[in-house]
């Protein structure tokens, strides 16, 4: 699951499934933001950046509960839905057009700074060095996850298989809930401060967990067209079979904090 290679990486477009995943993909769920508001994250007035935000789920969660947010994706069709979906909230987020390396943000003038299920994509050195110039002395960065369980659930399990049928190059089948990723850079025993895994039942009918399955990088983000039409026939029908019209997916929600003064390039 954290795994992804630069054949793959080559080959990924979340801009061209800009609608789906605002439609079928609305983030982590409200458990996620009251645990991290229980560590300190998330406060008004709190100076947020969130990367890699694609249709700004975490930016816009976090500018409703009064914090100061800015936001970035390489993407720009994720970014103008991101755009659109803020206005229509009545929501003030400052987004740019970038990758996480090139985002553009104020020295030491950051809070938190958030990145959920997107920093195995990242150059962790280089965003590692951004990390430090942004962050003030006690802000916090957030590697968060939000991943369906395939030995949990059957249906999940199911509708992997068929997405390997369809792309057998898809690097992110089998996810068997590893709560502690290695990332170049940041060591668990010496940059952590906080910490946090649960399971929870995420609420589908058999519409919104195809768009969910489209919305991602082994269908929408990679296949054309064609391809992903051809999969998604086989899909519905597939759920029809083994899904009552309304189920649940069984997630994986975790969140990695960790300090910038013990952050290092080393």
């Amino acid at each position: 699951m954290y795994e992804l290679t630069t054949e793959q990486d080559d080959r990924i477009d979340w801009g061209k499934i800009a609608e789906d995943y605002a439609k079928y993909r609305p983030g982590p769920p409200p458990s996620f933001y009251q645990r991290l508001l229980a560590l300190g994250i998330g406060l008004p007035e709190q100076q947020v950046l969130d990367l890699a935000t694609g249709t700004g789920v975490i930016a816009r969660q976090f500018a409703e509960q009064g914090c100061r947010v800015m936001a970035s994706d390489i993407a720009t069709d994720q970014v103008a839905m991101a755009k659109a979906l803020a206005q229509n909230q009545g929501l003030n987020i400052a987004f740019q057009t970038a990758s996480a390396e090139d985002t553009q943000a104020p020295n030491q003038a950051l809070d938190v700074v958030t990145a959920n299920q997107c920093f195995l994509y990242f150059d962790t050195q280089s965003v590692v060095e951004n990390l430090i110039r942004w962050l003030k002395p006690t802000g916090s960065l957030v590697i968060s996850h939000f991943s369906w369980l395939p030995d949990v659930d059957p249906i999940a399990r199911a509708s992997e298989e068929l997405i390997l049928q369809h792309n057998p190059n898809w690097q992110g089948a089998g996810y068997h809930g590893a709560t502690r990723p290695s990332y170049p850079g940041l060591s668990p025993s010496k940059h952590y401060c906080g910490y946090f895994y649960y399971d929870e039942a995420i609420a589908f009918n058999r519409q919104s967990w195809m768009g969910r399955i489209r919305a991602s990088r082994g269908i929408g983000a990679t296949l054309n067209s064609e391809q992903v039409a051809a999969f998604d026939a086989e899909h519905e029908a597939l759920l029809r079979q083994i899904a009552e019209p309304e189920f649940t997916i069984t997630h994986r929600i975790d969140a990695h904090i960790l300090r910038p003064g013990t952050v290092t390039t080393g």
